[in-house]
This record gives C-alpha cells, structure tokens and sequence, in this order.
C-alpha cells in the first residue's frame, strides 16, 4: 500500500509538473504569436504608410544611379589623367561631394520654403529664391578655392605626388563654375516642379540633384582640365588664379554684409562646407593610399561615385525628411528617436537593403560592357552589399543627431544637415568600401 501510495504521489507530482509545464509553454507561445503578429501588423502599417515614400524615393535613387555610373564610366576612363596630374583624385571625392552639398542644400531649403508656405511653387522671381540663388553662387566660388587648398596641402602633408597649388585652384573652380552653371537652374526647376507635380521634394529632389552634381562634376573637371592645358605654366594662369581668388573675397564680403536670409545662410553655412571640404578630401586621402590597387582594377573607379553618391543621396534623404518634419512639427526635436523619426529610419533601412546590391550589379555590367576589367558579379555585389550594410547604422545616427542638434541650437537644419552629413558619409564610405574590398578579395 505504501508503495502504491507512492507511485501514486509520485505519478501526481509529474501530471502537474508536466501540466504546469504545458501551461507555461502555451502561454508562452501565445504571447509570441500575439508579439509576432503585432509585429507583423506593425510591419504591414508601415508599408502601407511608406509605400509611396519608399517607391518616389527609390525611383529617384535608382534615376540618381545612373547618373552615378556615368559618373563612374568617367571615372573609370580618367586612369591616365589620375597619373598625368598627381593629386587629381584627392580632389575629385571632395569636389563632387561640395556640389551636393551646396545644391543639396538649395534644394532642401526650397522644400522647406514650400512646405511651410514661404515660397511658391510657380516659377517667378521672389525675395526667398533670389538670396538663395546669391547665396549659392557665392558658397559654389569660396568652396571652390579652399577645397583647391585643401587637396593641395593634404597632398603634401602625407606625401603623396602633386600639382601646384595654382593647377588645383584653376581645376577646383574653373569646375564649380562650369557645373554650376548647369546645376543650379536644375536645381530651381527639379525642386518647384517636382512639387508642384504632386511628388514630396524631400523624397525626390535631394537625390535627384546629388545625381546631378556628381554627373556634371567629372565632365566640369574635363573641361577644366583643358582650359588649364591652355594657361598651365603661364602668364594666364596667374591672372585666372589672382581673378578666381578675388572673387571668392568679394563675394564672402557681399554676403556677409547682404541681406538678412542670405547672410544667415553664409554664416551657417561657410564654417559647415569648410569642414565638409576638409571631410571630402579625407575622402581622396583614403582612395588615393590605394591608388596602384584601384588602377590595376579600373572597375573599383566606376563603383566608387556610385557607392559614395548613393549612400549621400539615402542620408541626404533622411536629413531632408527629418528637416521638414522639424520645421512643420511632425519631428519632435528630441535626443531619442521615436515616432515618426523611427518611421523614417525603416524606410532609409529597406532603401538600403535594395539599392546596394543593385549598384554592385550596375557596376559589374556597365564595366563589362565598356570593357574595363571587373572584379566578377558576385564579388562586385557582395562588396557593395557588404560595405553598404556596414554604413547604414552609420547614415541614420548621423542624420539624426544633426537634425535634432542643429534644430536645438537654433540653426537651420537646411543648412547644416545635408551638407555635413553627406560630408561625414563621404570618407566613411570609401572606408567601408576599401574594408569590403579587402574581405572580399581575400576570400
């Protein structure tokens, strides 16, 4: 009888471990299907919420990056000028980064102006668009000369072969001039177009116009690498340097001293695009230390603008977003993202997912087609996909905390956003590019 007491005891301890057990598990398993399923609903809420903010945004990146493989094909085709003019590819990442942020920054500031209600989508003189125009020009001359500066002195500060320094200020501005040219009625016309056609400037025009300035960057160094052939070593060369440098004083001094909106965006935006300038010839810096490697694999040119453009153009977006989202309210201007910030975040995080590998493979097949040596599909793709996913944490806490800095500091995010985030993005970039390279090659 005991022992039958026992078993039985024993038998009932069981049943109601087991029970508690299955009780435990059930509830536990209830939960995580209610957590997977809210999950899920929270992933279909943000689809459906962001579709058409995903589908403009990618229409415009992969419009931007063809832009940035012609860019590249250039690139890629400029070998022989790289030996020719030592020094050119430290200033060619600095150079092409400068257009997109300075016209980025027109663009951002138009959004703005129509988001909020300053400015009119019709096409027609006003005090808004006239200032930024000055302004524009102004930044596009004095940027200019010092990005001519500054890739002449980090040049011989690491020691690199170089020009002098009248080759790189000719070069440098005779090529904003050029492009600018061009790129600011773009600018204008894509930002008050686009919006009154119905599509949010953040989402298309910020890209559009960083697609612009690295199409029209390298073939504006074409052409300012023929008007310095003619004047090199000459008397002419000394009076487009002297004349080039006038400019860039007198239109500081006149912008300083102008009215109220074109000198605020001066004063906040020349310490900015200093420090991008300084950040983007980091960038030439970080490709030219690799220069014999990326000359015997000519394919690595034509993925570069492509790779720094792109991941410009995601973060240019975020800022942009973020920036209006500031102005109207929408984005509260908080050291924690949350609401509509974290929203913003998975959009720029699916871009991302997408448009890496697609320009890998853009890449691999212009390469192949024009002749010049890849390094095969699959390599150009993981090198891309890897190296794009390894700056996309990157690109979000960077646009973020320059948005709520800058809005808490009482400065404009327009101004200061976009050209220093793409800035920052453009030497991170190419590291993050040269580490994908490196793995991928040594596997």
């Amino acid at each position: 009888m005991r022992i039958t007491g026992r078993l039985l005891r024993t038998t009932r301890l069981i049943l109601q471990s087991l029970l508690t057990f299955t009780v435990n598990l059930s509830i536990t398993a209830s939960r995580g299907w209610v957590r997977a399923f809210n999950l899920f609903k929270s992933f279909g809420s943000f689809f459906r919420g962001s579709k058409r903010v995903i589908g403009e945004s990618f229409v415009a990146l992969f419009i931007c990056a063809l832009g940035d493989l012609v860019a590249g094909i250039f690139l890629g085709k400029m070998s022989p000028l790289l030996e020719s003019y030592p020094g050119l590819l430290v200033l060619i990442p600095g150079a092409i980064g400068m257009r997109g942020n300075i016209f980025g920054a027109l663009g951002s500031r138009l959004g703005s102006g129509l988001h909020i209600g300053t400015l009119s989508p019709e096409l027609r003189k006003s005090d808004v668009l006239t200032e930024n125009i000055e302004a524009t020009i102004i930044l596009t001359v004095v940027m200019s000369i010092f990005l001519g500066f500054m890739a002449w002195i980090f040049c011989h500060l690491f020691g690199f072969r170089s020009m002098g320094i009248m080759d790189f200020i000719v070069i440098s501005v005779a090529g904003g001039i050029i492009s600018g040219a061009v790129l600011l009625p773009a600018t204008v016309l894509i930002s008050l177009k686009s919006y009154e056609n119905g599509w949010d400037p953040d989402n298309v025009t910020t890209p559009l116009i960083a697609a612009s300035g690295d199409l029209f960057t390298l073939p504006s160094i074409f052409a300012a690498l023929a008007i310095l052939e003619t004047v090199r070593n000459g008397i002419f060369e000394w009076v487009l340097f002297f004349l080039f440098i006038l400019m860039g004083i007198m239109g500081l001094a006149m912008g300083i001293k102008g009215r109220y909106n074109l000198r605020r965006i001066i004063r906040q935006s020349v310490p900015v695009l200093l420090l991008c300038s300084a950040l983007g010839t980091t960038a030439g810096i970080v490709l030219n230390s690799k220069l014999s490697f990326i000359l015997d694999n000519p394919a690595i040119l034509a993925l570069v603008p492509l790779f720094s453009g792109e991941s410009g153009d995601l973060v240019s977006i975020l800022g942009a977003r973020l920036s209006s989202g500031l102005h109207s309210g929408i984005v509260p201007a908080s050291l924690r993202p949350h609401g509509e910030a974290l929203r913003n975040f998975g959009i720029i995080s699916v871009l991302s997912l997408i448009i890496y590998p697609t320009i890998g493979l853009l890449a691999h097949v212009v390469s192949v087609s024009l002749g010049i040596g890849s390094l095969g599909l699959e390599r150009m793709v993981l090198i891309s996909s890897l190296a794009g996913y390894l700056l996309t944490p990157f690109l979000l806490l960077v646009g973020f905390y320059l948005s709520s800095a800058s809005y808490r500091l009482e400065l404009d995010p327009d101004n200061i956003v976009i050209p220093l985030s793409t800035s920052m993005t453009d030497p991170v970039a190419n590291t993050c590019l040269v580490i994908a390279i490196i793995a991928v090659i040594g596997l």
